[in-house]
């Protein structure tokens, strides 16, 4: 008899998507999918500890989970359960606000009926991605999750905002081409290996010693940018500060926290292949040149970024280099960037939804038009502030360790490249100071009075923040295992 965790993942999401569009009650849409996201994070725990106690879980043919996919797993789940709550009050906001709703109360009906289906969906393939047990359907399911978001960044229907779900939609979309190609170059040097014609992680790794490094090179190539699109390296990021800007906070959370994990964890799966055939120099070269490049670009531009949403995505593309360093490192590098990773999707999750906040209080996502936020919402601002400390670095959040053993892992072979992102890094930390100064303590417009915050606009973040504060300190040991497990074999 099959165990049934996986299903307790997958299938609440599914359902929920289809009470979404067969229901108008708004309130049933949204207990449904809260109901959905609360079973995907209890299964994904039950799944976790089993994958750190007992070894790779795979209770069905087409389904696998090891260290890696459990580790991912525990990120949608929780990021996932957060942006479910918060997006059920801040549609409510918005609505309020008649931000969304303008053509009537079935329009209204509608628009938060697509919201909901699409992020049941989104969150759905997410989970496929990297519970499937073969390259071929992860590709297929995280061409979906591009399909499903598309509609989320246009959601408002502004012209900047389609215009944004277009870029997204064309250079993710080719982006992807390029990496289903890799893959089938991944798949052409099996030969007649599959007797059933279905290829698996697992077939790959097994045989990888009989594969020619050449393809392999040339294929992994191919699958580090076209994936490395979805996860927003540069420069294939031009996408990314366009969509996290346009689309609704929640959804920037679920970009940011929850998409860029899953794809990059396809890129390690590859990786593992490529090691195995050619070495591991020649994949972490190209974690290095892409990582570094990602950190000069982001600092570059974030020092001057005048959207503080698009501030957030260019963090993102910042975090996404300094973890994808830690692999090219190697050793303890790859322990401490899996932790960055954790630390990264909880804080930048939290920061998207705090800036949700500033953008329902001041009706604007330009950094010059948040003024006095510290006496305007202070919770919010204060939360914002601890947020910007947290993923910059500052102790005693644990990116500030992360950094520390990212960069000592690699001190030895590579000084030149370890003192480059000190400087970046430090830029960074700038940049973003120099704008999150101004939003918060800054005198604005005193025609915006301050109100009540809602507590359901700050529960999420204060959750995520907490739990990354909790995980600085004190690591869980099938969290620990399971880390070291990807150290081991990534």
């Amino acid at each position: 008899m099959y165990n049934t965790e996986l299903i307790f993942i997958l299938i609440p999401f599914f359902i929920a998507a289809l009470l979404c569009i067969t229901v108008k009650n708004r309130r049933l849409i949204e207990i449904s999918s809260l109901i959905a996201s609360g079973i995907s994070l209890l299964g994904s725990i039950i799944v976790s500890f089993r994958v750190a106690y007992f070894g790779v879980y795979a209770p069905f043919p087409f389904f696998s989970v090891d260290s890696l996919d459990a580790v991912v797993m525990l990120i949608i789940a929780f990021v996932g359960l957060a942006t479910t709550v918060y997006s059920i009050e801040y549609l409510r906001q918005e609505t309020t606000k008649n931000i969304i709703g303008l053509s009537g109360v079935s329009y209204l009906s509608s628009r938060v009926r697509e919201y909901f289906i699409l992020l049941n969906l989104f969150m759905a393939m997410m989970f496929l991605a990297i519970m499937v047990s073969s390259p071929l359907f992860a590709w297929i399911f995280i061409e979906a999750t591009t399909l499903s978001t598309a509609f989320l960044i246009s959601f408002y229907n502004k012209p900047s905002a389609i215009e944004g779900a277009w870029k997204y939609l064309i250079i993710n979309s080719i982006g992807i081409l390029l990496a289903f190609f890799g893959t089938l170059l991944f798949f052409s040097s099996t030969g007649s290996l599959a007797s059933d014609g279905f290829i698996s992680w697992h077939l790959l790794a097994i045989n990888a010693t009989n594969f020619n490094p050449l393809i392999i090179k040339v294929a992994f190539i191919f699958i580090f940018i076209g994936y490395g699109t979805k996860v927003g390296f540069a420069p294939m990021h031009t996408w990314k500060p366009d969509a996290y800007s346009k689309a609704p906070a929640p959804i920037g959370a679920l970009f940011s926290g929850a998409l860029l994990p899953v794809a990059f964890a396809v890129i390690l799966k590859f990786k593992m292949i490529t090691d195995i055939v050619v070495g591991p120099s020649f994949s972490q070269n190209l974690f290095i040149i892409f990582g570094l490049l990602s950190i000069v670009i982001a600092a570059t531009i974030m020092f001057v970024s005048r959207n503080y949403k698009r501030l957030l995505a260019y963090s993102s593309i910042e975090n996404a280099g300094i973890i994808a360093i830690g692999f090219g490192f190697g050793g303890l590098g790859i322990f401490a960037a899996m932790l960055h990773m954790i630390y990264h999707s909880f804080l930048k999750s939290a920061l998207f939804f705090l800036s949700g906040n500033f953008l329902l209080k001041y009706n604007s996502a330009k950094i010059t038009a948040i003024r006095g936020a510290l006496n305007v919402v202070p919770i919010t601002a204060i939360l914002f502030l601890t947020g910007f400390f947290a993923i910059t670095g500052a102790p005693p959040f644990g990116i500030f360790f992360t950094k520390i053993f990212i960069l000592s892992a690699g001190i030895k072979e590579h000084p030149f490249i370890v003192i480059t992102v000190i400087m970046l890094v430090s830029i960074v930390f700038i940049g973003f100071l120099k704008h999150a100064m101004v939003m918060i303590f800054e005198q604005g417009d005193s025609n915006i009075k301050a109100e009540k915050e809602n507590i359901w606009l700050l529960l999420p973040p204060v959750a995520l923040i907490v739990i990354a504060l909790f995980l600085s300190f004190n690591i869980p040991p099938f969290l620990s295992i399971l880390i070291y497990n990807i150290a081991l074999h990534y």
